[in-house]
């Protein structure tokens, strides 16, 4: 290393400038130094900060990976359950031979059970028939018996037009004489009118309800002094006034216009009203039975109830011999025809449809010749 020699004039002291004292730069420094150390503070922070996000988002994402690991947890018990019971199962299950034969068996019985089918219609195609037929007889027969039980001709219409539509539905040219006999019962029964039984009970009702209501009324008795008292002068005779006192006591009247039925009172009109309820109430019973005489006596009966019992200027006795009088020639019975001639024609028919074909042909007739 070799040392410079600077030349005389350069060493020169210069003393043109007066020299200046340094600034002090402690101030400046200083305030860089605080700047500098806040925006560590500030990155420190913002670090600190992302650190700790980062470790909440690892955190939850463990514990979401915790979780699907205990529901494919569970999952895996699940299915390791089921396919223990697959196991089982199948292990219950037979042989592939053993299967085989049960198809075969299956298959079988299936096909069995189609021909029987087949077999069951074609017979219960005939029976239904016939179950039609007997039940076209079992209405005519009920009607009947509605004839002539209670006389309903209503019920009876209706139950004769229920068979003649079943033997409609037969389609058989065999069944025109039971439905030429049905139809004539028909018109039988459009010809009668059926009597109101149901009205007549409940008039009859109204009657009772009324004769439980009957009260008597006392006789009333008007003498010849009293329609002349007013006209009497007040120098008529004391005895005549003597006699009209006397005579607010008792009448006589020996010459009566009417026939005075004695005053019934306590006992005597309850046995009155009980006897003529009982009439009343029997005659309801032969309304509806279509008992034409029986129904007859029980009005008559009554009638003269009320005509024994009652004064003729009784008003609500009156009005109920009216009523009774009304009801009485109303008819309760009616002439019903005979259904027997229909239910014989029925019978026979169905008796012609049971009878086999070959019972039909006469005997000697076999189509092949013994040798």
């Amino acid at each position: 290393m070799s040392d410079t020699v600077l030349p005389k004039e350069d060493l020169k002291p210069v003393f043109d400038d007066p020299v200046k004292p340094p600034r002090d730069a402690s101030p400046r420094s200083g305030n860089g130094l605080a700047v500098v150390a806040l925006l560590l503070a500030i990155a420190g922070v913002a670090a600190a900060g992302w650190g700790v996000w980062q470790v909440h988002s690892l955190m939850n994402g463990h514990q979401q990976q915790t979780g699907q690991l205990l529901a494919l947890s569970q999952q895996t018990q699940t299915l390791e359950q089921a396919q223990q019971q697959l196991s089982d199962k199948l292990a219950l299950l037979p042989a592939a031979g053993e299967l085989e034969d049960r198809r075969r068996l299956v298959a079988q019985l299936q096909g069995d059970q189609q021909r029987l089918s087949q077999r069951l219609e074609s017979v219960l195609g005939a029976s239904r028939k016939d179950w039609r037929l007997a039940e076209a007889e079992h209405l005519l027969r009920l009607g009947s018996l509605r004839l002539s039980a209670l006389q309903d001709v209503d019920s009876a219409t209706s139950l004769v037009q229920g068979a003649d539509e079943i033997l409609r539905e037969q389609d058989d040219p065999g069944a025109f004489a039971a439905r030429e006999q049905l139809a004539k019962s028909l018109a039988a029964l459009h010809s009668v009118q059926q009597p109101d039984r149901t009205g007549l009970y409940l008039q009859l009702a109204a009657l009772r309800d009324q004769a439980a209501q009957l009260t008597a009324l006392a006789p009333e008795f008007i003498a010849q002094g009293d329609a002349t008292r007013a006209n009497l002068n007040p120098d008529d005779s004391r005895w005549r006034q003597w006699w009209d006192a006397l005579s607010s006591y008792f009448r006589v009247d020996f010459k009566p216009d009417e026939n005075v039925r004695p005053l019934l009172a306590g006992q005597s009109l309850g046995q009155v009203r009980l006897a003529l309820s009982l009439s009343l109430e029997q005659a309801q019973w032969a309304a509806l039975n279509g008992e034409a005489k029986v129904y007859g006596q029980s009005l008559g009966e009554a009638r003269s109830i009320l005509a024994n019992s009652f004064n003729q200027d009784n008003t609500q006795a009156h009005a109920l011999l009216a009523s009774i009088d009304e009801l009485k020639g109303r008819p309760v019975s009616v002439m019903t025809p005979d259904l027997g001639t229909s239910l014989d024609a029925v019978q026979a028919y169905l008796d012609h449809r049971r009878t086999p074909v070959g019972a039909l042909e006469p005997a000697g007739t076999d189509k092949e010749a013994t040798p």
